[in-house]
C-alpha cells in the first residue's frame, strides 16, 4: 500500500534533516568517546517538537502521525542515531501512557515529556528473562499507599540520564496477566543504576537498574493491575518500525557518503565508481535499503489507519537492522583504510546499528511474531 509522500511530509523531512545535521551531527562522534550524550541535545530536540511528536497538542505535543514520527527517526539517525533514542523512548512511553494511563495521569506526565523537562525510559528486560518478557520476576508487593519494588532490570537504554521509567513488575500470578506497569521516579530511594560498558550506542548508556524495596505510590500505577504486559506489547508493534527506520537512516547516510567518496577517489586514471566491483555492491545495498524502507513506512501507514501491522512490524525488526549492518559494512569497505579511523563515522555507525539486531527483541523473536501472524498462532513455531 505504498503511497508517495505528501508535500507536508517532504517539507518536514527536509526541516528535520537540516536540524539534525546542524545540531546533532557535531555531537555524534565526541559523545561516543565520552560515553555520554551531550546535554544540549535534549533541549534542542524538545524545542524542535521532536520529543512530543506523538503527544496530542492538548498536552503540549505535536499530535503527529506515526509516519511523521518515522520520518523524524530516519533523518535524525542519519546524523546521530543515539540522539534518535530520545525520540524512540519518548514516543514509546507516550503511546503506552495514552493507551493505558488515566486522564489525570496523562495531564500530569505528558507535558513534561513533550517539553524535554522529563526524559522517560522503558524498563522491561531482566537478566534471566530477556525476550521472555511475559515471565519477568521483578516483584511489586502491595504496601500502604502503594507498592514496594524488588528485583533487577537490565539492558535499559538511557537509564543513567532518564528521570523516570515505565517499569513492568509482577503484581499477580505467573504469566502475562500478572504484570503491571508503573511510572517510577528514578531518583527514588532504593533505586541503584549501574552503567554497562558497551561496544556501541555508548552515548545511549545502557544500564542495569536495581530495586531494593523501592516505594512507588498508587497514583503511579498505569492502568489496572495486570494490564501492563498488554500495553507494552502494543507499543512494541509500532516501535519496531521506528527502529527499522533508525537503522536505515544510518545506513543511507553511510551509502551516500561512500558513493561520493567513490566518485572522488581515483585509481589508475579513473574514479573507482567506474569499477563494477565498487559500484555494483553499493547498488545492491542501496536496493535493499530502499526496499526495507518501504516496508517500514507501510507498517506505519497501517498504524495511522488503525489497522493491524503486527506482521510487518515483526518483519522489519529483523530485516532492517540486518540490511543496515550489511550496507554500512560495504560502505566501510568502499573507503578502505580511510574508514578504519575514528575520524570517519562509518565504523561507529556499524557498531551502533549492530546493537539494534539485539535491542527490543532479537531477530528470532521478531520472526516468531511475524510467523504467528502469517501462519496463525496454532500453526506457528
Amino acid at each position: 500500500m505504498f503511497r508517495p509522500p505528501t508535500e507536508e511530509e517532504q517539507d518536514f523531512r527536509a526541516e528535520v534533516a537540516k536540524f539534525a545535521e546542524r545540531e546533532l551531527a557535531p555531537h555524534y562522534q565526541p559523545d561516543d568517546v565520552t560515553a555520554t550524550m551531550n546535554p544540549a541535545i535534549r533541549p534542542a530536540m524538545a524545542k524542535m517538537g521532536l520529543l512530543g511528536l506523538r503527544i496530542p497538542t492538548e498536552y503540549g505535543g505535536q499530535g503527529a502521525s506515526a509516519t511523521m514520527t518515522g520520518i523524524a527517526a530516519e533523518e535524525i539517525s542519519r546524523f546521530n542515531i543515539n540522539a534518535a533514542y530520545l525520540l524512540l523512548s519518548t514516543t514509546l512511553v507516550a503511546d503506552i501512557m495514552l493507551a493505558s494511563a488515566s486522564a489525570e495521569q496523562r495531564a500530569s506526565w505528558l507535558p513534561p515529556i513533550a517539553d524535554g523537562t522529563v526524559l522517560p525510559t522503558l524498563a522491561l528486560t531482566e537478566p534471566g528473562q530477556g525476550s521472555d518478557a511475559a515471565n519477568l520476576t521483578l516483584r511489586a508487593t502491595e504496601a500502604p499507599g502503594g507498592y514496594r519494588l524488588n528485583g533487577e532490570k537490565t539492558s535499559i537504554s538511557l537509564a543513567s540520564q532518564a528521570d523516570t521509567a515505565v517499569v513492568f513488575a509482577r503484581t499477580g500470578g505467573p504469566g502475562a496477566r500478572g504484570i503491571s506497569a508503573f511510572n517510577v521516579d528514578l531518583n527514588s530511594a532504593g533505586i541503584d543504576i549501574v552503567r554497562l560498558e558497551d561496544v556501541g550506542n555508548r552515548a545511549a548508556a545502557r544500564c542495569s537498574i536495581f530495586f531494593d524495596d523501592a516505594f512507588v505510590p498508587n497514583e503511579r500505577l498505569i492502568g489496572e493491575p495486570g494490564t501492563g504486559f498488554i500495553s507494552v506489547m502494543k507499543g512494541f508493534e509500532y516501535s519496531r518500525a521506528i527502529i527499522g527506520l533508525m537503522t536505515l537512516g544510518a545506513a543511507q547516510q553511510s551509502l551516500d557518503e561512500a558513493i561520493e567518496y567513490a566518485k572522488s577517489r581515483h585509481t589508475f586514471g579513473a574514479p573507482i565508481s567506474t569499477r563494477q566491483g565498487v559500484a555494483f555492491p553499493l547498488v545492491e545495498h542501496a536496493t535493499q535499503v530502499a526496499a526495507a524502507r518501504h516496508l517500514c513506512y507501510e507498517a506505519l501507514a497501517l498504524k495511522d489507519l488503525g489497522q493491524d501491522h503486527t506482521m510487518l512490524a515483526g518483519m522489519v525488526k529483523w530485516w532492517a537492522p540486518r540490511v543496515s549492518v550489511e550496507a554500512i559494512h560495504q560502505a566501510l569497505l568502499t573507503y578502505g583504510h580511510a574508514a578504519w579511523s575514528t575520524e570517519n563515522p562509518v565504523a561507529q555507525r556499524l557498531r551502533d546499528v549492530m546493537g539494534f539486531e539485539i535491542a527490543d527483541g532479537t531477530a528470532q523473536i521478531a520472526k516468531l511474531v511475524a510467523a504467528r501472524s502469517l501462519f496463525g498462532r496454532e500453526y506457528a513455531p
